[in-house]
């Protein structure tokens, strides 16, 4: 059942960003776009109902950083949030990342069973796998020391209880943009440099989540997979829809090559020349096969799943064995696709992953700036449901 889905999912992909042709893919993209009218008018009626205050916003007893983006995946979010997280607690706030824990499975566990909100990491100890945490939490609480993790729905919930149970001083709401239950100090929106604004088209005919317009509401806009080129046409654009905003640039960096069966870390140098295959299960494989071959990689095999795609021995084994009759030397595949791999031994081609780190490229006065605010700002008075609880 798992696989039928993954592979319904990933026509469902192909058939939206226009991969497939034929006269069933272009009848099911006329039905996808007549459904996005409805879709957007749920958007814009739930954005109304916040603004008039009929449907109400939280404030929970400590800032709320949002995180977030106007497409369905493919940003690289999860390095920045681990970016802002280490420097708010290296410089002495006590942090906690709210998420609501996408594909992850719920289970049982003693040490958690007084709450409904899952604790991925107390800030020093994993308490959860991948698979019941979801991969970017999990990715998130492995990395990252002295910064709790908390997995739920409700994310004010999770807010609350991070305050409760951790001492928290200090909310990052992972992929928070459409959450709007929860009252935020400041909303990072990122845009991908190389398709800004998805292929244009709202859920569920493309990949936009909301209107390009709404990006109003962003704070501060990070523009990442930055080359350093120039990016005066988008930075017009975005001033269309924002023209007070921060803009940051920033680029993915690899910064680690790890193995995943030994853990030991090896030199980026080792990929230059190497004959490898690739295997994710990411928004944007094209963005990862790529930046395999800025590092000098020959990609030999290429293999791709729907996103979240969480890997079976089978799945891997099968892979291997193509990867040997080809003469391949390594896997290579993308920490958050390491997470959701089965741990194989004495396997015939080694697995490794890249350990990413975001790297800002322009705007690093307003990062300052904004973490200034941060570690000065104001404690809010904590709202009537909180104190009750």
């Amino acid at each position: 059942m798992r696989r039928l889905l993954d592979r319904l999912e990933q026509f469902a992909v192909d058939v939206i960003l226009e991969r497939r042709a034929g006269r069933r893919a272009s009848i099911l993209r006329l039905i996808l776009r007549a459904l996005s009218f409805f879709y957007l008018g749920i958007v814009s009626l739930r954005l109304r109902l916040y603004a008039s205050n009929i449907m109400r916003r939280h404030q929970i007893g400590c800032p709320v950083v949002s995180i977030g983006n106007l497409t369905v995946g493919g940003t690289g979010k999860t390095p920045v949030v681990e970016k802002l997280a280490r420097d708010l607690s290296d410089r002495g706030r006590k942090v906690a990342i709210l998420s609501r824990g996408y594909k992850s499975t719920r289970r049982k566990y003693p040490i958690q069973e007084s709450s409904p909100v899952r604790v991925v990491s107390d800030g020093g100890a994993l308490l959860l796998d991948s698979k019941t945490a979801g991969d970017e939490p999990f990715m998130l609480a492995k990395n990252l020391r002295g910064v709790a993790v908390v997995v739920d729905k409700d994310r004010v919930e999770c807010g609350r209880h991070a305050i409760s149970r951790f001492g928290t001083d200090l909310l990052l709401l992972d992929d928070g943009l459409q959450y709007l239950r929860l009252h935020r100090r400041f909303d990072l929106v990122l845009i991908d440099r190389e398709a800004p604004f998805g292929n244009e088209h709202l859920l569920p005919r493309g990949t936009l989540r909301e209107p390009p317009e709404n990006l109003s509401r962003a704070s501060h806009i990070l523009i990442t997979k930055c080359d350093g080129s120039n990016l005066q046409d988008l930075h017009t654009r975005i001033r269309a829809y924002n023209r007070t905003a921060p803009i940051i640039e920033c680029r993915h960096r690899p910064v680690a090559l790890q193995d995943l069966s030994t853990g030991e870390n090896l030199e980026l140098s080792s990929l230059q020349g190497l004959r490898a295959a690739s295997l994710s299960a990411i928004a944007s494989p094209e963005s990862f096969e790529q930046g395999l071959r800025r590092l000098g990689v020959s990609l030999e095999l290429m293999e791709s799943y729907a996103d979240h795609h969480r890997y079976s021995k089978r799945e891997i084994d099968r892979f291997i064995r193509r990867c040997v009759r080809r003469g391949v030397s390594c896997i290579l595949t993308t920490e958050k696709d390491a997470v959701r791999m089965p741990r194989l031994l004495n396997q015939e081609i080694p697995i490794r992953y890249l350990r990413i780190e975001i790297e800002l490229l322009k705007g690093q006065e307003h990062w300052d700036t904004m973490l200034e605010q941060l570690l000065n700002h104001p404690q809010p008075l904590i709202d009537e449901a909180f104190t009750r609880g």
